[in-house]
């Protein structure tokens, strides 16, 4: 049996080191860049763009199951909700036993300031030319 304890405590250090390292990764760079990214990660799948455009074309919240409109099952889609919405790029409102989606839309006007800015800032001037 102490066996089984010191594997389950050197699994258990083993975990917490790995996410504590996982999670050093993107303190190394600037506040600003680390909050961009994960913005702009919850925008890179075609289905959390395709569920902003459908609630954007509503323009009502949707309490009905936004599943119909995408070609991915329930479950799929209730995680790329989940994404969204700890982006908080929307909202879900629990109504009955229903939830209610909503665009969030002063945080989608930071997310497009934000970019904006950053492709100026990148933007090169003139011909850029790369050398090898």
């Amino acid at each position: 049996m102490p066996y089984l304890y010191v594997e389950l405590k050197y699994d258990v250090y083993l975990r917490h080191n790995f996410y504590n390292m996982v999670q050093s990764k993107t303190e190394l760079f600037d506040k600003e860049l680390a909050e961009m990214a994960v913005l702009f990660k919850a925008l890179a799948h075609p289905a959390r763009l395709r569920i902003l455009q459908f609630l954007a074309e509503t323009q009502t919240c949707i309490t009905g199951d936004i599943s119909d409109e995408l070609p991915l099952g329930r479950t799929t889609v209730n995680q790329h909700l989940k994404e969204l919405k700890d982006a908080g790029l929307i909202q879900g409102h629990i109504d009955g036993a229903k939830t209610k989606y909503c665009l969030e839309p002063e945080k989608l006007k930071e997310v497009k300031a934000l970019l904006t800015g950053f492709l100026e800032e990148i933007e090169t001037v003139g011909e850029f030319v790369c050398r090898t």
